[in-house]
């Protein structure tokens, strides 16, 4: 694979996609939610969660409306938004337990380490959850400093919710209360939830404020909306959507502290700011979880409201304000996208998923040439999506594929296999030849 070098970037800088060869590379800042929903945005459309920050940010940037995780699960949509690669390429295909032994792979090239040979200062500030065993933390993986928790906020006696897990932790006695860590020390077990968005933001305001002289790529990857929901005083039983609304809306003002401290710092134009989440919202049966508005499912499913996620950029006087993407985009083309506009080299000899989208950021281009695959359980491939059609694999052999026209039929209702043959039979030629020339990552351990 080609590299991304200075040389390379020449034609883009003609093109004013990427700039001047004097320039100060750009400050990254991506923001990830945990398991938030398509639909629990105010610029997505809910009726009663106020996001006043984010729907300014959306104003200036741009908002996307068909973007997507790699998986619909923890582990492995970090893994894919670190590497531009697919879970099934990286090797974090499941979700990594407090007992796991392995985490992402060290021949894995992740986006702070590619950004080090360009002088970036690192950091991580939140949820890692890509390995808890020393050699695969944060700061064994380009990241400078990390403030967070290992892995997500529901894995120890004390907080899981759910009966099967709670008996896989009986079977693991070694697993100890939830760490928060600085670096690689535990500095408190079991640390208060509600405070851990707050402290987040602190910690992430004050990197940007001491890294102001420098180039520098911040990765926010929050607790929240991640079951059990937990929200500060300020917020608790202020949104009308009751706790779940709280836990978004303390979110939203993380955002705005974020952007209040690059305007001060006069970054904020010299910084490409993303938020989005890790998959779509967690489904239960009742208040707690988020919404896909009108997306079909929810996490850990291979449908639209388990993969599609909301998704908004801002870089002001670089992405036009008030631009809305229509186009397929995902969280793997934020690490070539990042290193394209940074003048950093790609990995050698690793083939990326992902695509460079600065002409889609930058509103050059409406579209992108995509194929989407949606994998499902590790490495059991469920879907492709090409264009507007996606065509989603059965469970069982005995079954037959079924298409949907996702710009008509968003919600997936309306099968269209049968009157779309030559569709499917497209689609299944590009699932035919992705599995003829797949090269599977290391088994997970």
């Amino acid at each position: 694979m080609e590299t991304i070098t200075r040389r390379s970037l020449a034609p883009l800088m003609a093109a004013g996609l990427a700039p001047r060869p004097d320039w100060r590379p750009p400050n990254i800042v991506i923001i990830f939610a945990d398991d938030l929903g398509y639909g629990d945005l105010g610029c997505q459309g809910h009726p009663t969660i106020r996001t006043p920050h984010l729907d300014q940010m959306a104003r200036e940037g741009v908002r996307f409306t068909q973007f997507y995780d790699a998986a619909p699960a923890c582990s492995p949509s970090r893994a894919a938004l670190l590497t531009g690669r697919l879970p099934v390429r990286n090797g974090v295909n499941n979700v990594l337990n407090p007992w796991a032994q392995g985490g992402l792979p060290a021949e894995e090239t992740t986006l702070a380490e590619a950004l080090k040979p360009r002088g970036y200062a690192t950091a991580c500030v939140g949820k890692w959850h890509l390995g808890h065993r020393p050699q695969y933390l944060p700061t064994r993986r380009g990241f400078d400093s990390w403030f967070g928790i290992p892995y997500s906020n529901d894995m120890s006696k004390a907080t899981a919710g759910n009966p099967g897990f709670i008996r896989s932790l009986e079977q693991h006695p070694e697993t100890g209360p939830l760490p928060l860590m600085r670096g690689e020390r535990i500095v408190e077990t079991e640390p208060d939830q509600s405070q851990l968005t707050r402290r987040y933001t602190e910690e992430a305001t004050r990197f940007i404020r001491e890294s102001a002289n420098r180039p520098f790529f911040l990765y926010l990857p929050h607790a929240m909306p991640h079951h059990p929901l937990a929200a500060s005083e300020r917020f608790r039983g202020k949104s009308r959507r009751g706790l779940y609304g709280d836990v978004v809306e303390e979110l939203d003002w993380s955002v705005g502290e974020i952007r209040r401290t690059l305007r001060e710092r006069k970054l904020d134009t010299n910084t490409l700011l993303v938020f989005s989440s890790d998959n779509g919202p967690w489904l239960v049966k009742n208040e707690e979880g988020g919404s896909a508005g009108l997306l079909r499912e929810g996490k850990g499913t291979h449908w639209e409201g388990g993969f599609r996620v909301p998704a908004i950029a801002a870089w002001p006087g670089r992405i036009p304000a008030g631009l809305t993407a229509m186009a397929p985009a995902s969280t793997m083309d934020l690490f070539p996208t990042v290193l394209a506009q940074a003048g950093a080299e790609a990995p050698a000899g690793r083939m990326l998923d992902g695509q460079d989208i600065s002409p889609l950021l930058f509103g050059r281009v409406s579209t992108r040439e995509d194929f989407a695959l949606f994998y499902y359980g590790g490495q059991v491939l469920r879907g492709v999506r090409a264009g507007p059609w996606k065509l989603v694999l059965p469970a069982r052999a005995v079954e037959k594929p079924a298409l949907y026209h996702l710009e008509h039929d968003p919600s997936e209702k309306y099968d269209r296999a049968g009157a779309e043959p030559g569709v499917v039979e497209r689609l299944q030629a590009i699932i035919a030849e992705h599995r003829r020339t797949l090269v599977p990552g290391p088994p997970q351990s």
